[in-house]
């Protein structure tokens, strides 16, 4: 069904008044959504951009310019409308949702899907037992069933201080990568803190040693808010909704995702090639492509957001008027 349903899309695309092929990748996107949905006739009217949140417990040896704390008040923000993605949802005409899944500290949230505190030091322990890498995994999906009845497609993002210390180490199990392959600075970190955060990922993997299992790997290095996006994404393909995925951290969490899923990407439409060196590394073992190429290392499902507006005009050229219907010669493939 999926291949048929992305050929129907595809073949109405040639009817549409304009250059064959014209709109280049957000053609085959277009296509790819179809599929995804099941129909050649469908909308992207009703958009959500989805931020899980969580507290990274690796913060504790100094790989980030700010504390624990951030995460609870930009949670907190999310929910009332006033963080960076909530502001660029709205220019998207789309709601921003907040997903508290492990916040540390006291927060609001839309969504509640709580652990009953932060990840550990992964330098040291395990991040999270097994049970609580399912219980992400699980509540991820979750999210996504509820949201399908409401929506038409997702962005999917995260909130977590650190999280891009526990994205890049993930990444470098998943990938076989040593972590100056895939780590950069975060938010900003010195020359000093960066070494530091990429010695740490290496020691950490070396005395873990993960198996290469999605559980497996969170439970050693994750965070809960990577657990829960890797669900989100197994969900999508389970409940026939599209989603976005964002830049490092997300990336990531489709990863580890494609080790429980092999075609998870046929669900998944990428959207910007951030800065973090995982993200290029990512999108080559997905198979996706970026179309955005701005130099971002934002997070919040920011870039994920800023694709929103792009499809919709894609959509609308989509649904214009055919060659037949102008009375107007068709170009041939």
């Amino acid at each position: 069904m999926y291949r048929q349903i992305y050929e129907e899309v595809s073949k109405k695309w040639d009817k549409v008044a304009k250059p064959i092929d014209g709109l280049g990748k957000f053609e085959k996107i277009i296509c790819k959504i179809g599929a995804i949905k099941g129909s050649s006739d469908f909308s992207l009217d009703r958009k959500a951009a989805v931020i899980f949140c969580g507290d990274n417990g690796i913060v504790k040896e100094g790989v980030a310019q700010t504390d624990s704390s951030v995460t609870a008040l930009v949670c907190s923000n999310i929910h009332k409308g006033t963080a960076t993605s909530s502001v660029m949802a709205r220019c998207a005409g789309a709601d921003c949702i907040a997903v508290d899944v492990g916040v540390r500290d006291h927060t609001k949230a839309d969504i509640v899907f709580r652990q009953p505190s932060e990840t550990k030091s992964f330098l040291y322990d395990r991040a999270m037992t097994l049970q609580q890498a399912k219980d992400c995994v699980r509540a991820g999906e979750q999210v996504v069933k509820k949201l399908a009845e409401s929506y038409d497609i997702l962005a999917i993002g995260e909130m977590g201080i650190g999280n891009t210390t526990t994205a890049a180490a993930c990444a470098a199990a998943v990938l076989d990568r040593r972590a100056s392959d895939v780590t950069g600075r975060g938010s900003g970190l010195s020359d000093e803190k960066y070494i530091k955060k990429i010695r740490i990922i290496d020691e950490a993997l070396l005395r873990h040693k993960p198996d290469k299992n999605i559980y497996d790997i969170l439970s050693c290095t994750g965070g809960y808010e990577i657990g829960a996006m890797a669900g989100a994404f197994i969900g999508a393909k389970k409940y026939g909704i599209p989603v976005i995925a964002d830049g490092a951290v997300s990336l990531s969490a489709l990863l580890l995702a494609q080790l429980e899923h092999c075609d998870i990407a046929d669900y998944v439409i990428g959207s910007h090639r951030g800065r973090e060196p995982l993200c290029a590394l990512a999108l080559e073992r997905l198979g996706l492509e970026a179309v955005i190429d701005g130099n971002m290392a934002l997070g919040e499902g920011t870039g994920a957001i800023m694709l929103f507006p792009l499809l919709d005009m894609a959509m609308a050229v989509y649904n214009n008027k055919t060659f037949e219907e102008l009375g107007m010669e068709s170009y041939k493939r």
